[in-house]
């Protein structure tokens, strides 16, 4: 795996929202192992205490929920009363399940738009006027739904879609001071995400033969694309869906295994 070198982001401040657990907790780890300043939101506050305890350094743990305008503002704030300026701000909350749109309520649909969508427009939205400009980095959580239609996930489909248009028209319409990109994971072990998406036996080993790296990712490879995005080598980036998933956005990997069955 890539090593950064330390002290990278010494002087930065990042905002993790959904930083208490999962691929976000792992981004709020990875800024502060080299130097940043961190606060960790949830809505759960216990939680996000944990969270930024297990941090460790100057993390700071907050409680909001993304998708009140006005409470996300305010953790944001309270961040900034804090450590006296925003760097790096990612928009991560998200939920998500598996449900037919037959078998979906209405209330259900709106609940992880509202996550998803509603909340990465709240949280970047709301940080505009708090970050450090110009250089300022915002990098919004997406998913592979957001390009591939699924069955079972019309709710997130569609959230993610819109994630990734927020990130493309706010990188035209702030930039040059603020770069916005997105991260779109593949399949990341040890994620409730995973858990919920692939339950039964044997569902890991079918999804890992359809990716063309035969395996699922780990959270890391997602916290050092992060790093990647918020770092100087990435400051001609803007607008960009970076696809961390191993190769799953290109093709089903598992059609190439019978070609060469063919072969």
């Amino acid at each position: 795996m890539t090593t950064f070198r330390d002290g990278l982001l010494a002087g930065k401040v990042a905002f993790v929202a959904g930083g208490t657990s999962g691929i976000n907790l792992g981004i709020a780890k990875r800024f502060a192992q080299l130097g940043a300043s961190v606060a960790v939101c949830g809505r759960d506050p216990e939680k996000a205490q944990r969270a930024a305890e297990a941090i460790g350094g100057r993390a700071l743990g907050l409680s909001a929920d993304v998708r009140d305008f006005g409470a996300i503002r305010g953790a944001l704030e309270t961040a900034v009363d804090r450590f006296g300026k925003l760097d790096i701000v990612v928009a991560g909350a998200a939920g998500n399940f598996l449900a037919p749109a037959l078998g979906m309520s209405a209330n259900a649909f709106k609940t992880v738009v509202d996550i998803d969508l509603l909340g990465t427009f709240n949280t970047l939205r709301a940080c505009h006027d708090l970050l450090k400009l110009p250089g300022a980095s915002l990098i919004a959580i997406t998913a592979g739904q957001a390009d591939q239609a699924m069955a079972l996930q019309i709710h997130a489909c569609a959230a993610k879609a819109g994630v990734n248009q927020v990130v493309r028209t706010l990188a035209i319409e702030w930039g040059p001071d603020v770069r916005v990109n997105g991260i779109s994971p593949g399949p990341i072990a040890g994620t409730e995400g995973m858990d919920r998406l692939a339950p039964m036996a044997g569902m890991r080993e079918a999804s890992e033969s359809r990716i063309p790296m035969k395996r699922w990712g780990e959270i890391e490879e997602i916290a050092e694309a992060a790093v990647f995005l918020c770092s100087p080598a990435a400051a001609y980036i803007t607008g960009t869906i970076l696809d961390v998933d191993g190769g799953s956005s290109v093709g089903d990997a598992g059609r190439m295994d019978m070609a060469k069955g063919i072969g």
